[in-house]
């Protein structure tokens, strides 16, 4: 890899209209941090592409001078492995347009979950939103993504209809299952590697009513909670989804939740979780007819950057022996340990680089350390857990950690198919996605 110097680099501030940022500016460690501030990166420029055109611009540039281009929104899915690379921000593409005849919208590739579900609630539909309305909605569906409707309508990349993209050789392209079958396949949930998205075609969803909330219970309840978790997910219908959740932040008591939605009416979706009536009373229950709008409230996940430590795992059950290394040690230094009811939709056969997920639950271990000895205590945590369930090895793209690849996440098959193309269309591996190919 060619690293060029100082001169080389402002050359880059006269060929795009956003702003670069490199090194030597004061401005420059801002720029290049990530949403997740346990992650260090050191891009040798960070450039802020003001239209698909500066994109364009930044990877012809980026190819003359062979140097690597990754792509970061709004900063999320940092993995630190993009060092010395040209570190592309779209969030200035933040276009929405809205279909409700063909139930479709186009969205730039900065475009945020929340942003977009503002745009479709006022036309009874949405899209595949997950628990966050700050993730880019872009970003997620590259990697598959996993939404609160998806055991109703499959991965978030399922509904991607087409994608403007620009290629290693610097050309912008729109690609469809028509057009260019190999890289609409690669892109629908096989991570960033293979193309720089501008925007992107999504179908969207009826969704006339929606009902979501939060039930909420102190921690000496949580055996029974999870009980109830586990006899409602049982015979759960697609169109509700259900979290249990273990929660311990500092100097708070310990607590225990069910976060819910249902795609139907109020009525029908309380009769479903009628085994939380048999419980104590919740300290809260916040569950509601809701718009598609509002569904990030539920979770109330933090929507400022800071340090964040994860670990998910896919389960193949969830049996007394899985509620006994979930329960009886507690979760200190781990704050958030969630169980999430996959199956539906997500089960059925999908022709995306991920394929159908057909593990029934989904772990996802989260801390937020403030040392080096916090960050070891939290993997230990971490860890232990997941030697403790019953685990199927594999994990969705999307809930990999730094310290992981998309060997955990994708077929064998898939990454093979993915380096084929990869070798093909971009032999100097200018574009870097999150977690390569290799």
């Amino acid at each position: 890899m060619t690293i060029l110097d100082q001169h080389r680099l402002d050359q880059l501030q006269t060929r795009v209209r956003g702003q670069v940022h490199l090194p030597t500016d004061p401005g420059f460690d801002r720029a290049r941090q990530p949403w997740n501030r346990a992650i260090e990166q050191q891009p040798l420029a960070v450039v802020d592409a003001a239209d698909a055109d500066d994109v364009v611009e930044v990877v012809r540039f980026a190819g003359r001078h062979r140097i690597p281009v990754t792509t970061q929104a709004s900063g999320h899915g940092a993995t630190g492995h993009n060092n010395d690379a040209i570190l592309l921000r779209t969030a200035a593409l933040d276009t929405i347009t809205v279909d409700p005849d063909t139930r479709t919208a186009r969205i730039g590739a900065g475009v945020r979950s929340g942003d977009l579900q503002r745009a479709v609630a006022p036309h009874g539909l949405t899209a595949l939103p997950g628990s966050s309305p700050v993730v880019t909605v872009t970003g997620a569906g590259l990697g598959g993504g996993l939404s609160w409707f998806s055991r109703s309508f499959g991965w978030m990349s399922d509904s991607i209809r087409g994608l403007d993209v620009v290629t290693a050789d610097g050309e912008a392209r729109h690609v469809s299952a028509d057009s260019d079958a190999e890289l609409f396949w690669a892109l629908r949930g096989g991570g960033g590697n293979l193309a720089i998205v501008t925007a992107v075609e999504l179908g969207l969803h009826r969704a006339p009513t929606v009902v979501g909330g939060r039930q909420l219970w102190h921690g000496r309840h949580a055996r029974a909670v999870a009980r109830a978790f586990r006899e409602m997910t049982s015979t759960a219908p697609d169109g509700l989804t259900l979290w249990f959740e273990l929660l311990q932040f500092p100097g708070a008591e310990p607590m225990v939740a069910i976060d819910s939605t249902y795609l139907g009416d109020e009525a029908t979706a309380r009769g479903l979780m009628s085994a939380t009536d048999q419980l104590p009373a919740p300290m809260a229950d916040s569950r509601a007819v809701l718009s598609v709008a509002e569904l990030g409230t539920i979770t109330a996940e933090p929507t400022d950057p800071g340090p964040g430590q994860s670990r998910a795992e896919l389960l193949t059950q969830l049996d007394d022996a899985a509620l006994d290394a979930l329960l009886d040690e507690p979760l200190d230094p781990v704050l958030l340990v969630q169980i999430r009811h996959l199956g539906g939709a997500l089960a059925r056969p999908s022709d995306s680089p991920q394929g159908p997920l057909t593990a029934p639950y989904l772990m996802y271990a989260f801390g937020s350390p403030s040392s080096p000895e916090q960050a070891d205590a939290i993997a230990q945590k971490q860890s232990r857990l997941a030697q403790a369930l019953p685990v199927t090895g594999r994990k969705p793209l999307t809930f990999l950690n730094p310290a992981e690849d998309l060997s955990a996440a994708l077929p064998s098959a898939s990454r093979r198919r993915l380096r084929e193309i990869k070798a093909a269309r971009d032999p100097q591996q200018l574009i870097q996605g999150n977690f390569g190919l290799d």
